[in-house]
């Protein structure tokens, strides 16, 4: 017995299909992120779209706290708004216990929540000065809620 064996559709099934709505869906992950930690009265609320300079993720929501005890709610904010929205927790957090700055990794989207000094010492808005920044304003999520 003889088998046939097409090479266009083995090419075919190991070509990757790529989701046009995945980007809209990270881009509504890193808004309804941004949401969670204004509800928590998070500061310089800043989204960059980093999918053209870096293969990490797409996005960055980087955002201040005032303390320690502000920058751990602002996490956990995050972690319950997500959860509820969009049935995801985040891959890996670090910096939880110490509050100085909380990493909090969704895939698509990476969290930053910083105190003011460790903001500004890594200026991350700088290093990824190249990125494409998402308007988000506080007034918007104000106006839409009950």
């Amino acid at each position: 017995m003889t088998y046939y064996t097409n090479p266009i559709a083995n090419y075919c099934s190991n070509l990757t299909v790529i989701d046009p709505t995945s980007d809209n869906q990270a881009e509504t992950l890193a808004t309804t992120i941004a949401q969670a930690a204004d509800d928590r009265k998070a500061s310089d609320i800043v989204i960059l779209k980093v999918t053209e300079v870096s293969y990490l993720t797409d996005y960055f929501v980087i955002v201040t706290g005032f303390s320690r005890t502000q920058v751990k709610a602002i996490a956990e904010a995050i972690e319950e708004k997500v959860y509820q929205v969009h049935q995801q927790v985040p891959r890996q957090t670090e910096g939880k216990s110490d509050g100085n700055w909380i990493l909090q990794d969704f895939g698509d989207v990476i969290v930053h929540i910083f105190l003011p000094e460790e903001r500004e010492f890594y200026n991350l808005e700088a290093f990824w000065g190249h990125a494409e920044r998402l308007e988000f304003s506080s007034e918007v999520t104000q106006a839409s809620r009950p």
